[in-house]
């Protein structure tokens, strides 16, 4: 059974930070050290297959991405990353688990496209990976699909309020299935935003020749996140269903969600980097066609309203559960210049899997969150919330050798032609500077990423089958 012993780095935890040395054998951590032991640790570093010096850096489980979409299929083509790309480039940003959402179409079995995403994912990925449903037709057979799928493993469903005629449900359709994920004791999982009024709002803009990608941002409007997260929690509140409201970019609705957890409800709440870091107003308004690079739904909100500011300080709180991408790329060339002249046919998404670890760990160091939080958003409350915990998300005994060696000290320089690994013609973060830097990665014990080489092999990650989450009342 190979060994890898970790040496002289703080391991950093949501409860704490400590100087401890980490021994990994056959893919598992078997214990964490304290290092006062001087023959312990030489004996260790000598006789162990492999001897990493971590000193002067952090130590932190392997970031859980819980919200991803390799391959989706969107407005006419696909999410440009597959399984195989896509993983790979989390690994180089530190992200050594995903959950990745199947989806179901109205018609189709859940069962089914189950079964197509294990085909697409199986034997391809850098990384571990897990499955989200996405129920985009809810009916007799897909209800009583949800328990058989958690039976598999799967014990998290997805559904929309946006997107009429495609992933749409209605508030009928919500409260069958709240009932059923109540029951089963699975988490609900919700794209907040009344799709009904946005497409008024669309067809009057388009009518006044507001083409642009800005015009996506205002007519997806604030208030309507807000309203359709009222009443996504009313409805759980109704049913005792869990809830998770998936990449909240609002502060309004983030307001609702604090309160109904205020109140003791089963409601969370995750946001994504691109609502912390970009805006309506400089990346939405660049000059021509360029804002279509950050179409995304939920939209970017607008700065001058502080919406980036109050979502830090909800993650400060706590509510902010987890911060996820919602990576879900496309090229600006033959897919996002699908809708020059028209915004609404512009496919929705931002890839940024690979850089979610350091642009958290940027708001460590500007004195927004602690390291701490860091870890808890990024690694060990996703996998707390997805049932993956502690396998995932934590540096103990017993625990899946997910490990990331993170120099706080050194530096990423995001852009196209530097530290970019997705299959994306572009960055969403061109220019942007980290003060941090991801130096070794292992995976289930092994290294797939050290100091800038990727030693991983395509096919080494697994299917992860899921319990329920541990993280409810």
């Amino acid at each position: 059974m190979p060994t890898t012993f970790i040496h002289g780095g703080t391991v950093v935890s949501p409860t704490g930070s400590q100087l401890l040395d980490v021994l990994v054998s056959d893919g598992t951590i078997v214990a964490v050290l304290q290092p006062g032991s001087t023959a312990l640790a030489a004996d260790l570093t000598s006789s162990a297959d492999t001897a990493i010096d971590a000193t002067g850096k952090y130590v932190i489980p392997g970031g859980v991405d819980g919200h991803t979409h390799m391959e989706m299929p969107f407005g006419g083509t696909f999410a440009s990353d597959t399984f195989e790309t896509g993983t790979r480039a989390a690994a180089w940003g530190g992200t050594t688990t995903i959950v990745d959402f199947a989806v179901q179409n109205p018609g189709m079995r859940v069962q089914d496209t189950v079964a197509a995403w294990h085909d697409k994912a199986a034997g391809n990925c850098a990384i571990d990976y897990g499955f989200h449903q996405i129920m985009g037709g809810v009916d007799a057979d897909s209800l009583k699909g949800m328990a058989e799928l958690v039976n598999e493993g799967i014990t998290s469903f997805k559904l929309f309020m946006a997107y009429p005629g495609v992933f749409y449900s209605t508030d009928s359709q919500i409260l069958r299935a709240m009932q059923e994920a109540a029951e089963l004791g699975a988490l609900l999982m919700m794209h907040a935003e009344n799709g009904i009024a946005i497409d008024v709002l669309v067809e009057q803009a388009l009518a006044r020749g507001d083409t642009a990608p800005y015009f996506h941002g205002t007519s997806r409007a604030w208030q309507l996140e807000e309203e359709a997260t009222h009443r996504a929690i009313m409805l759980a509140q109704l049913t005792g269903a869990p809830l998770y409201i998936v990449h909240v970019s609002a502060k309004q609705a983030l307001a609702q969600i604090a309160q109904a957890r205020g109140e003791g409800q089963n409601v969370f709440g995750e946001t994504c980097p691109q609502y912390l870091y970009l805006s309506l107003e400089e990346q939405l308004g660049a000059p021509g066609f360029d804002g279509a690079k950050w179409v995304c739904s939920t939209p970017l909100r607008s700065r001058e309203e502080g919406h980036q500011d109050e979502l830090w300080r909800y993650i400060r709180t706590g509510d902010v559960a987890t911060v996820a991408t919602d990576h879900c790329p496309f090229c600006m060339k033959g897919q996002k210049d699908m809708g020059i002249g028209n915004f609404a046919n512009i496919p929705n998404g931002i890839g940024s899997v690979e850089h979610r670890m350091d642009l958290m760990f940027q708001g460590v160091k500007d004195g927004r969150i602690s390291r701490e939080r860091w870890v808890d958003v990024c690694a060990t409350t996703p996998a707390k919330m997805f049932g993956m915990y502690p396998r995932k998300g934590i540096i103990s005994p017993g625990a899946d050798a997910d490990i990331v060696i993170y120099d706080p000290n050194g530096h990423n320089s995001i852009g196209l032609e530097k530290t970019h690994h997705m299959n994306l013609d572009y960055s969403a973060y061109e220019g942007y500077e980290i003060d941090g830097h991801v130096d070794t990665v292992l995976s289930k014990g092994s290294v797939i990423i050290d100091q800038g080489a990727y030693l991983g092999t395509k096919g080494h990650g697994s299917f992860v089958k899921r319990g329920l989450s541990q993280n409810l009342i």
